[in-house]
């Protein structure tokens, strides 16, 4: 079975910034050659609009077998809500946290970001994974694409 990666928008960002490419155009050559599933979801489709082109672009081009959208709804919305709650990070993170929700609620093997901040923070792993405990959800693997790419070869 493939291993089904939730990528957040930092990700589709990351092809294009310097410090990032090398290591984000290997994840998506093995998304484009369908050895893990892409799992994004409508919060990434909204944070792309305001992206440059070529982000926009790149997404659009990559391969619908090797696509799966998830919805957002209101368990994630509530979760989401819990980490603020929980002040694992503040009100202005809720969009981060709803993508860690989101790929917590779907069951994605591995949530990848390049945000360090926020969402790739192992104190903030830790309380968001305390807080899915809690809410009996499971825990949730948050990586960058570094960690992934580096640990395969």
């Amino acid at each position: 079975m493939k291993q089904r990666f939730y990528l957040d928008t930092s990700v589709f960002g990351g092809a294009f910034d310097k410090e990032f490419d090398e290591i984000t155009l290997q994840l998506f050559e093995r998304i484009k050659l369908g050895k893990v599933i892409c799992v994004y979801s409508e919060l990434v489709e909204t944070e792309l609009v305001d992206s440059p082109n070529r982000v926009k672009n790149f997404f659009k081009q990559l391969p619908k077998a090797s696509l799966e959208k998830v919805e957002i709804n209101d368990d994630i919305l509530s979760l989401a809500t819990k980490y603020v709650e929980e002040k694992v990070v503040g009100e202005t993170s809720l969009d981060d946290c709803i993508h860690i929700a989101t790929a917590t609620y779907h069951r994605a093997d591995i949530l990848e970001s390049w945000n360090f901040k926020h969402i790739v923070n192992v104190y903030r792993i830790r309380g968001y994974n305390s807080t899915n405990l809690r809410m009996n959800y499971p825990s949730l693997e948050i990586r960058s694409p570094k960690e992934i790419i580096d640990y395969e070869s």
